[in-house]
């Protein structure tokens, strides 16, 4: 079982930045790929980002260039860095783990932009 705990969401305006942080209750050497995903109200979630265990990034159009993934494997933490934000970028932002043949989701935390 793997538990995630996400944090450093909060309401920022248009153009400023945000750090999350998503830290694992297990070595995140363990874990194939960690990812960011995010809900919007009346939305489907999507990706946002995905990092695997060997530093690969994967990002969705939308933030490539604004978001940077990455992970500190000393802290079992995976890290969301938002620069530039966009009231489009307002949700609810959850972190993700794969391991093997299981998915893990943390609680999510809110990330509201404001123009």
């Amino acid at each position: 079982q793997v538990q995630l705990v996400e944090s450093g969401g909060g309401l920022v305006q248009a153009g400023e930045s945000l750090r999350l942080s998503c830290a694992a209750s297990v070595s995140i050497s363990s874990i194939n790929v960690m990812g960011w995903y995010r809900q919007a109200p009346g939305k489907q979630r999507e990706l946002v980002a995905t990092i695997t265990s060997g530093g690969s990034t994967n990002y969705a159009d939308s933030v490539k260039g604004r978001f940077t993934i990455s992970r500190d494997n000393a802290k079992n933490t995976v890290y969301l860095q938002m620069n530039n934000l966009n009231s489009e970028d307002t949700s609810i932002y959850f972190c993700n783990a794969r391991r093997i043949l299981s998915i893990y989701w943390g609680q999510g935390t809110q990330v509201t932009v404001s123009s």
